[in-house]
């Protein structure tokens, strides 16, 4: 996208939320902003699973303080997706639907996982046929520690063990998760 010198404005659900002056870099064919300290992206892909770090996080209507709290999500550990980067400020999703933005030092890059669906199996092995190691409800969290395949190996309440890709929340179709 070339943007010449002037101004743009960002966008957020059809409202202006900030305009910014945009000049061009010379010879590198990019844009800057001269107030680049105001805006700080991860640099981590969009969008992305993390998990809450805090026993209590506001889930706020727009990306600061100044936007009221919608939601408190009471669950630590809990996964959610970022959808969207603004600033120190990220929009996230959980299992449900529930949406809304965060401050970046309520979220960890620690994968965690929820039980989707029905009483789901936790097996020895990444095997249908493996002996069950434990039984998970819907709604319960665990530890998702590493995903190849249809298989991911999983920790949930103590019990190590597999559970098939589409048995829970908290991992893309394709992805590949090494701890």
């Amino acid at each position: 996208m070339t943007v010449s010198a002037g101004t743009a404005r960002l966008l957020l659900g059809g409202v202006v939320a900030a305009t910014f002056l945009f000049t061009p870099t010379v010879g590198l064919g990019q844009e800057t902003d001269p107030r680049s300290d105001m805006i700080v992206r991860s640099g981590l892909p969009v969008p992305r699973f993390v998990s809450l770090r805090s026993a209590e996080v506001n889930l706020r209507t727009g990306p600061g303080r100044s936007y009221p709290i919608e939601w408190v999500f009471v669950r630590p550990g809990m996964p959610v997706e970022v959808t969207a980067e603004f600033d120190t400020w990220r929009r996230i999703r959980d299992v449900e639907g529930t949406q809304g933005w965060v401050h970046q030092s309520m979220l960890s890059g620690r994968r965690m996982l929820v039980i989707t669906g029905e009483l789901r199996t936790v097996r020895e092995r990444p095997s249908a046929s493996a002996a069950a190691v434990a039984q998970a409800e819907p709604g319960v969290m665990g530890r998702l520690i590493a995903c190849k395949g249809a298989w991911c190996e999983v920790e949930i309440q103590g019990y190590h063990g597999w559970l098939e890709r589409g048995e829970f929340w908290g991992i893309y179709p394709d992805e590949t998760v090494d701890d």
